[in-house]
């Protein structure tokens, strides 16, 4: 008895100093941490798979609202409808084919629904569609890239101004799953969400960033809604936003434009006196130059009276010496 307690006092003690070497030691937490995280990843894949994801059975009900019950086994009752579906199809074949077979293009996708269920598989197409009449049902989504308008926005600006702010959402179908599955109207919630963000954005500029920065105001804006994934649920990816417009009121408008007038007056009157001070200074330069040569002034004077001379002119100017008159008044 003492050796078999010799041996668990040995056992206790080689636990809490740790493993033996060679041997590492598993989190058992850190590892359900990682099979979510990989789960997590497999309902959220890159853009490079959203083809792949949309046609395949890889999506999980981790992240989703509404759980699918695909992969669960038909109810008796449900197993006679479906029989009795199947019957009328071979029963009016070939008539009923006309309302069996679905044609969906490159760009669509169906999620079809039999009683009320998902059926396995995921979204089907693009080609041709078997459905069964009375118990399928089935809704067409298409993949392209779609132009929301986004209605124009009152917003209050960081300076105390309140402009109108219009913009454009550009956001195409990610999962269409999701998009049935999750989500009411796809549109109606994106046109809600980029109005509460343009608002949010926008708000925190002054007037004058608001009108020079439109690019940047319009990349902060996509940045914002990737960052915080809120269109991911719904199995939407937002490609582009542009702020196309920002009106402002006519009485800002008004005062906006004296305040530029007045601005580029006195930008004019500026430019005028550093014209005046440029001139007087390279006179000054040339009467210098003249007053040290006497014949530069009158070779100065024979120039002008060729000037006045080319043109059409009735009177010409024969300029006096001021030295003579002061001669003679002495």
């Amino acid at each position: 008895m003492e050796t078999y307690r010799d041996q668990g006092a040995e056992a206790n003690s080689s636990k809490a100093k740790g493993p033996p070497e060679g041997f590492k030691e598993i989190d058992f937490e850190k590892t359900d941490d990682r099979l979510l995280q990989k789960e997590y990843k497999r309902g959220h894949m890159s853009d490079d798979e959203d083809s792949e994801s949309s046609d395949s059975n890889r999506v999980t009900n981790i992240n989703r609202n509404v759980k699918t019950t695909e992969n669960e086994t038909y109810s008796c009752w449900e197993r006679i409808f479906i029989a009795l579906s199947y019957l009328l199809v071979i029963l009016f074949f070939p008539l009923s084919m006309f309302v069996c077979l679905v044609v969906l293009q490159e760009y669509q996708r169906a999620v079809v629904l039999r009683l009320g269920r998902l059926r396995p598989g995921g979204a089907k197409g693009p080609g041709l569609m078997f459905i069964v009449p009375c118990v399928d049902e089935y809704q067409k989504v298409d993949l392209r890239t779609t132009s929301l308008d986004v209605p124009p926005q009152d917003i209050l600006t960081k300076d105390s101004v309140t402009v109108s702010v219009d913009a454009v959402v550009y956001y195409r179908i990610n999962n269409p799953l999701d998009v049935v599955l999750q989500v009411i109207d796809p549109a109606y919630c994106c046109r809600l969400l980029a109005m509460t963000t343009l608002r949010n954005v926008t708000g925190l500029y002054m007037l004058i960033e608001l009108v020079s920065a439109k690019k940047a105001l319009s990349r902060q804006i996509k940045s914002m809604l990737d960052s915080t994934g809120a269109t991911d649920p719904w199995g939407i990816r937002i490609e582009r936003v542009e702020i196309t417009d920002i009106l402002m009121p006519e009485s800002l408008q008004r005062a906006m434009a004296v305040e530029q007038e007045a601005r580029r007056e006195a930008m004019a009157k500026v430019a005028a006196a550093n014209g005046e001070r440029d001139a007087v200074k390279a006179l000054k330069e040339a009467a210098d130059i003249m007053e040290s040569n006497p014949i530069a002034l009158q070779l100065r004077y024979l120039q002008t009276l060729n000037t006045i001379c080319n043109d059409q002119t009735e009177a010409i100017v024969f300029p006096l010496p001021i030295d003579i008159l002061a001669k003679l008044m002495k």
